[in-house]
C-alpha cells in the first residue's frame, strides 16, 4: 500500500467496463445482495452511465492492481440527475455546468489512505464543470462517508430516492475548483 497510484483516465466505458464490475463487486461485497446493489443493477446503471453526455472515469492502480475508481458524467439543467430531487431545486444551482459523480469506491486495504480522494481529484482535474454534485446514502458507514464528503468541500442540497429500490440519499454538491 505504499506504492504510489497512478490515476487513469477513461471515457470509453468499453475500455474500462470490466475492470470497474470486478472492483465494485470487491468495493461493495457486504451489499450485493440489496437489490439496488446486486451486480445486475449496477452493470446496468454503468451501461446507462456510459452513454451520457461527458461520461470519464478514474480507475487508480497501485502496481497494475485496480484498487479504486470514481466515476460520472455531465448533467444540465432539466437532467433527471436534478429532477428527482425531492424538492425542485434552483436554476442558480442547476444552470451551472454540473459533473455528477456517480460512483466512487476504494478497496479495503486501502480505505483510509487517502487513495479515495486522490481518484475523485484526478476526476476533477479535466473537467470542464464548475460544480460537482453526488448523492450519498446518509448511513453507509454510519455516517462517515457522508462526513467524508462534507470535509471535501461537499455540502447538502436536497433529498432523492432516485429508485423504489435505492435507500434514501442526501444530494451533495461543491465547485470543483476546491
Amino acid at each position: 500500500m505504499t506504492a504510489p497510484l497512478a490515476a487513469r483516465h477513461f471515457t470509453d466505458l468499453a475500455d474500462i467496463r470490466a475492470t470497474l464490475i470486478e472492483v465494485y463487486a470487491d468495493v461493495r461485497a457486504p451489499l450485493l445482495h440489496l437489490p439496488n446493489y446486486a451486480l445486475p443493477a449496477f452493470a446496468e446503471r454503468l451501461d446507462r452511465h456510459g452513454t451520457e453526455p461527458g461520461f470519464e472515469a478514474v480507475v487508480g492502480f497501485v502496481e497494475n492492481e485496480p484498487v479504486g475508481y470514481a466515476y460520472g458524467n455531465a448533467v444540465g439543467p432539466g437532467d433527471r440527475w436534478w429532477t428527482r430531487m425531492a424538492e425542485s431545486m434552483p436554476a442558480d444551482i442547476t444552470d451551472i455546468p454540473t459533473l455528477a459523480l456517480k460512483e466512487i469506491g476504494v478497496r479495503e486495504p486501502w480505505r483510509g489512505t487517502g487513495v479515495a480522494r486522490r481518484i475523485h481529484d484526478a476526476l476533477l482535474q479535466r473537467r470542464p464543470e464548475k460544480q460537482v454534485g453526488l448523492m450519498v446514502n446518509p448511513a453507509a458507514g454510519d455516517g462517515k462517508v457522508m462526513a467524508l464528503y462534507e470535509s471535501w468541500g461537499y455540502r447538502a442540497i436536497n433529498n432523492v430516492r432516485p429508485t423504489p429500490e435505492a435507500p434514501p440519499l442526501v444530494a451533495m454538491i461543491r465547485n470543483c475548483a476546491q
